[in-house]
């Protein structure tokens, strides 16, 4: 990353530069004179209903005659200068440096956005697992107290309650392991030691 920002920074031979904005210039030209050959041809005047068609028409022949063009084109070089061509090369290592950079930069945003919210979900789990064996206490207590009419009924409540707080515990889990899967998969076997 120094040695990118250090190219960056250096700017290339003088000639170099001027030589590519030179064949730019020339390229320009050419495309300036083409388009006034087109304006010179005109247009035929067509009616309404027929101008729409009449356009798609062009845009299609067009498309056609490009599509053909780049089929038999060969790769040009922009320029046979090896100080040209080094400083393009600079030029586009620091554009893909600065876009896996941004990469970088939306991933650990995401990883850490997703770490706050698995610890939030498991200090949730650590509450309704301490009510929990707070809740079992209280049963064990009441089991070995002697029953009476009045506390049985209590009793039966409260078992009922532990009965739903358990099966709450296990749906909780298993949306926990559903998460769990989603955001952070296991390795897969045989996978690259790279992507491990």
């Amino acid at each position: 990353a120094e040695y990118l920002s250090e190219i960056a920074n250096t700017g290339g031979p003088v000639d170099a530069k001027e030589e590519l904005l030179d064949e730019c210039e020339d390229i320009w030209k050419q495309m300036e004179e083409c388009q006034s050959k087109l304006m010179l041809l005109g247009t035929e005047t067509l009616l309404p209903s027929d101008a729409k068609l009449y356009l798609l028409m062009l845009q299609w022949k067009a498309l056609t005659v490009d599509f053909h063009q780049w089929q038999a084109r060969n790769p040009e070089l922009i320029s046979t200068n090896p100080d040209v061509l080094l400083e393009l090369g600079k030029e586009e290592l620091q554009k893909v440096k600065n876009d896996l950079e941004m990469v970088l930069s939306t991933v650990q945003s995401k990883n850490k956005q997703l770490e706050e919210d698995l610890k939030r979900e498991q200090q949730w789990y650590e509450e309704q697992k301490q009510m929990l064996e707070t809740l079992n206490k209280i049963e064990e207590e009441e089991n070995t107290q002697v029953e009476h009419p009045s506390t049985k009924r209590e009793l039966n409540e409260l078992k009922n309650k532990v009965l739903k707080l358990k099966t709450y515990k296990e749906e909780l889990l298993s949306a926990l392991g559903g998460f769990l899967d989603e955001h952070f998969p296991l390795p897969e076997i045989g996978e690259n030691i790279k992507k491990k």
